[in-house]
């Protein structure tokens, strides 16, 4: 620091500019931004083309100087105009959002395009994307490809996962699928759970790739121990169901365990069931009860459901049948046939109040209606046969009425 203040007090630009750079991140003296701002513009003046990007960086963010967009314009393009890509990137991003300035389609592509030219990977990676889209110029995606590639083979993830997409449908370039692969691939090795999870479900539909589910369940696997919900859910799917690769109930546990703690109500309901049937965990009828309750508080029909039989029958909790007929009534108002029979079972017996045939009946013919065919009908028939011709058409206009009200369709 000592040797650069001398050097630059004397007019060293090399010298300024690294002091401006100090100064500016803190390093081997107290940050300061004025002081920064005072040798970048000294360096500047010299023909440095990083410090008037930097001035530029330190004016639109009004860093050590009054925020001035005009100002940041001023030296993002002097930097710009003798050659630095970073300030010709910034410059076609200006031009092409319009805040900072008069937004101008073709200043964007220019700005992009000299950026490109000096290898700037985000810039190369813009730019494909702009032959890519066609909005700003003549979709062209042999030049969309070019731009990926260049881009891609410096590690921009975002460009790796263009280029496999256009790779796998044939556009700008031969349809390739094992080039498909292989840029999906550098896109998951550089440790993104998101993007691995990506390439997990590519493995699994087998649509832009050849299917493979060793390698689906290997890149869900390492997307799931970053923590990603997706994963962590397809993976307990895969291992309950044990189709695509051997089941696990524990594994199954395991993952669906964690992504239930996230909040997903359909593994929260997953291992509502496994508890119940001490599939991969001991029988535990309060555990179910537990992810049952969470996961039905958020909607799930089936939740609602387990947990109204969990009332009706007192397993797991005590047993309570206003509790069971609220639980039973918001799954069948989601069209769960059998929540609808077992409401209309409860009205029958007498479970809540006084027999009620009339609701009896309406439920056990929006069941039957829902697909419950066998059972909801025989026992719609014997309601029937309790009933007068007059209560029936009542019972069946109230049965109509209802499913019409809750969107089920007549």
């Amino acid at each position: 620091m000592k040797w650069f203040t001398k050097s630059a007090e004397q007019g060293n630009a090399d010298a300024q500019y690294n002091l401006g750079v100090m100064c500016s991140k803190g390093e081997g003296v107290t940050q300061d931004y004025k002081q920064a701002e005072k040798w970048f513009t000294k360096v500047a003046e010299q023909g440095n083309a990083k410090a008037p990007y930097n001035l530029g960086v330190m004016y639109e963010n009004g860093k050590g100087v009054k925020q001035d967009d005009k100002q940041a314009v001023k030296w993002f393009t002097k930097s710009a105009e003798q050659g630095y890509d970073k300030a010709q990137y910034n410059l076609g991003l200006i031009y092409l959002e319009g805040e900072l300035i008069t937004q101008d389609d073709k200043q964007a592509v220019k700005w992009f395009t000299k950026s490109a030219e000096q290898e700037y990977a985000n810039a190369q990676y813009t730019l494909g994307v702009i032959y890519l889209e066609g909005k700003l110029i003549t979709q062209d995606y042999k030049q969309a490809v070019k731009w990926f590639t260049k881009s891609a083979e410096q590690g921009n993830a975002d460009a790796q996962y263009n280029l496999g997409v256009m790779c796998s449908k044939g556009e700008g370039v031969t349809q390739d699928y094992k080039q498909a692969e292989k840029w999906f691939t550098k896109v998951a090795e550089q440790g993104n759970a998101e993007d691995q999870y990506n390439l997990g479900v590519v493995y699994l539909e087998g649509q832009v790739v050849k299917q493979d589910y060793k390698q689906a369940v290997k890149w869900f696997t390492k997307s799931a121990e970053q923590g990603n919900a997706k994963a962590q859910y397809n993976l307990g799917v895969m291992y309950l169901e044990g189709e695509l690769i051997t089941q696990d109930y524990k594994q199954a546990v395991k993952w669906f365990t964690k992504v239930a703690e996230q909040g997903n109500a359909n593994a929260q309901y997953n291992l509502g069931v496994m508890c119940s049937k001490g599939e991969g965990v001991i029988q535990d009828y309060n555990q179910a009860a537990k992810w049952f309750t969470k996961s039905a508080k958020q909607g799930n029909a089936n939740a609602q459901l387990n947990l109204g039989e969990m009332y009706s029958s007192g397993k797991g909790v005590t047993k309570d049948y206003r509790k069971a007929e609220t639980w039973f009534t918001k799954s069948a108002e989601q069209g769960d046939s059998k929540a609808q029979y077992n409401l209309g079972v409860m009205y029958a017996n007498g479970n809540v109040g006084n027999q009620d045939n009339n609701k009896a009946y309406m439920y056990f013919n929006i069941s039957a209606y829902n697909g419950n065919f066998e059972k909801a009908i025989a026992n719609r028939e014997k309601i029937g046969r309790l009933l007068s011709i007059e209560k029936i058409n009542n019972a069946q206009k109230l049965s109509r009425d209802w499913i019409e009200s809750h969107n089920q369709n007549v």
